[in-house]
């Protein structure tokens, strides 16, 4: 099957910012065009009112994901974007996850996959994600830590093109305690469970892997460039810092997927909806990044 050139653009829930700023990138002079994009669920009609949310709306964001999914196996897309969507509403239509991210995983057959966001001078990795802070050391696993590092070693070999020739990639695995546990006093999964999985990951010989540092100073050495990537713990141990550095300009992506799914760093801000302020940066940053990587992976292959 010849490949798609075409990336499909899920506007998310049509109440949110999201039709918006899907235009504005469009027709931003920092697109990058060299693949075309193709808008789904656009929300118009009635039902569809900026700032106020509906179950129509909920579904018809819902149907650009099916969409979208089913495109990307059928080789109409190369790639898929997606708009926020607000999760609450979305399960009062049969939308039964997490997040988008657990959406794609599911409709592409795969079980091992990372969530990960990046920015101009932070990429951050989340071995675990969606789930309560209260269950992290239970759920951190060195298995996990390596499954995490080897994709975001993956993505990041991809963009820096250590493929062709170039360097592999720096990256941090950050403690999952204060101090990384100050050698057992503050904790004991540092020493018992993230070591271990940096010990696996060198030994795969893809990335220069190490830690596990302070989270408390990590993230400025990543931005600093001192390390091209950081593995974290816990969602909002990586999250805090991508947001602080890159707020407009953030995106989320899922690796471990058949294709590239990206996104923007920002939610549904039904407030801003339709007021003509919504911040198209990071709908931009994303269309970018998926473009990247579909160009990328077709000269990564031999």
């Amino acid at each position: 099957m010849e490949e798609s050139l075409r990336i499909a653009v899920t506007v998310g829930d049509p109440a949110g910012v999201g039709p918006e700023v899907v235009r504005a990138a469009l027709e931003s002079p920092h697109l990058d065009n060299t693949f075309s994009f193709e808008v789904l669920g656009g929300g118009d009609g009635p039902g569809f009112e900026p700032g106020h949310p509906s179950i129509q709306g909920a579904k018809a964001a819902l149907d650009s994901l099916e969409t979208a999914a089913r495109g990307c196996l059928e080789g109409r897309f190369a790639a898929v974007v997606t708009g926020p969507i607000h999760k609450a509403r979305m399960r009062a239509v049969g939308f039964d996850y997490p997040g988008q991210t657990e959406f794609f995983a599911e409709r592409f057959g795969v079980s091992d996959y990372t969530m990960c966001l990046t920015g101009p001078s932070l990429t951050v990795a989340l071995v675990t994600a969606h789930v309560p802070l209260c269950e992290v050391p239970q759920l951190l696993t060195a298995e996990g830590i390596l499954r995490t590092g080897m994709q975001l070693a993956a993505f990041l070999s991809l963009r820096i093109g250590t493929f062709a020739g170039g360097r592999k990639p720096r990256i941090a695995v950050a403690g999952l305690n204060p101090h990384a546990g100050e050698s057992g006093l503050l904790g004991k999964e540092d020493a018992d469970i993230v070591e271990p999985g940096v010990r696996l990951l060198n030994a795969e010989g893809v990335a220069e892997f190490s830690g596990p540092w302070s989270p408390d100073t990590v993230f400025h050495r990543a931005a600093a460039g001192e390390f091209d990537g950081v593995v974290c713990m816990y969602h909002d141990q990586g999250l805090i810092p991508l947001k602080l550095l890159a707020f407009y300009e953030g995106v989320n992506v899922t690796l471990g997927l058949p294709f590239p799914r990206t996104s923007p760093d920002h939610g549904t801000a039904f407030e801003l909806a339709g007021r003509g302020r919504a911040d198209a940066r990071s709908m931009v940053a994303a269309m970018n990044l998926a473009s990247e990587l579909v160009r990328k992976r077709r000269l990564s292959r031999p």
